[in-house]
């Protein structure tokens, strides 16, 4: 019969152990749901106005978020649009934030506070500029709002960034040509409706639900602004960042339009800063472009979110954790 020396079994029975934990620790690992990070707080994401394509997003990805991130409690606010949204992260006060990329470079420019901290998560996808009139309207073309009562979109959101520049590239001043309403999206179609104003500039994902239901109980009419692209774009950065676009017929079934719509589009940009925490940022962008499917069931714009084109965010640089999540998915 062999004898065991005592310490060669305590030295057995050891490395017994550390096996079994290495084993336990590997199968910790493995069942626990892919993707899940072990994250812990809260954040904000600031969104846009209630009936706009953002805040709809932002509603279906914080549910998508509470599925990727329990631990993680996201608080939504709403705002007037990307101006509102880049100056709420830029100054701590919001953690992710959507903008059109025209936006963030006219921030950038102008030098505002925290302008240089701003890094982009993902493209998403891109808004489509409309300008909507009652179906009987005179109005053709941009340049024919002259004398007009129009909606602009309120001081702080992309809108009326945008609807700015159109005018001025139809020759038009929006303090002497028009009577500019500074209003919102959640007004404008009642506005339009009840005969207040004479038409209304709107920048968002196809369709947008405010202007799909205005058409659903007035007759309305979508107007080309394609003629306005060279002219916009001669004025340099940041007008690079809008192309030439077409809004299917079929985009507001309920429109009187008889054909496609020329206009333009400019891409959406999921921001941050570079403070925020790479492990979450990671993640962050990860639920974003693997909720795509779902979320684009209800908000049809985000189904163009696309892995190919979300790692370019010009004019930011990319956010070290999301460059992580995208190198983690390079076939």
């Amino acid at each position: 019969m062999t004898v065991v020396p005592p310490r060669f079994r305590r030295r057995t029975a050891l490395w017994g152990l550390v096996a079994v934990l290495a084993v336990l620790g590997v199968l910790a690992w493995w069942l626990r749901p892919f993707g899940e990070p072990q994250l812990k707080g809260d954040l904000t994401v600031s969104t846009g106005v209630r009936t706009g394509v953002y805040h709809r997003y932002g509603q279906l990805l914080e549910q998508a978020l509470a599925r990727d991130m329990p631990g993680v409690r996201v608080r939504l606010e709403t705002s007037q649009g990307s101006q509102e949204n880049l100056q709420r992260v830029a100054s701590g006060k919001a953690d992710f934030t959507i903008a059109t990329a025209d936006a963030v470079a006219k921030y950038r420019a102008d030098g505002k506070p925290g302008a240089e901290r701003l890094r982009g998560c993902a493209r998403l996808y891109d808004d489509y500029v409309q300008l909507v009139v009652p179906a009987g309207s005179p109005v053709q073309s941009a340049h024919d709002l002259r004398g007009k009562r129009v909606a602009v979109g309120q001081e702080g959101s992309g809108v009326r960034l945008i609807s700015d520049r159109l005018l001025s590239a139809a020759k038009l001043d929006p303090a002497r040509d028009i009577t500019a309403v500074s209003i919102g999206i959640d007004t404008m179609p009642a506005e339009l409706e009840a005969g207040r104003i004479d038409a209304f500039f709107w920048s968002g994902g196809l369709p947008t639900n405010a202007v799909r239901e205005l058409s659903e109980r007035f007759e309305i009419r979508l107007v080309q602004l394609g003629d306005l692209l060279e002219p916009l774009q001669s004025t340099g950065s940041p007008a690079r960042y809008y192309r030439s676009a077409v809004m299917p017929q079929d985009a507001y079934t309920r429109a009187r339009n008889t054909s496609a719509v020329a206009t333009l589009a400019v891409p959406n940009l999921l921001v941050t800063t570079e403070e925020t925490d790479p492990e979450l940022t990671e993640q962050f962008t990860r639920t974003v472009i693997l909720s795509r499917d779902r979320i684009g069931h209800e908000v049809h714009a985000a189904q163009l979110v696309d892995l190919r084109t979300a790692i370019y965010t010009d004019p930011l640089d990319l956010h070290e954790g999301a460059q992580r999540y995208y190198r983690s998915v390079k076939p």
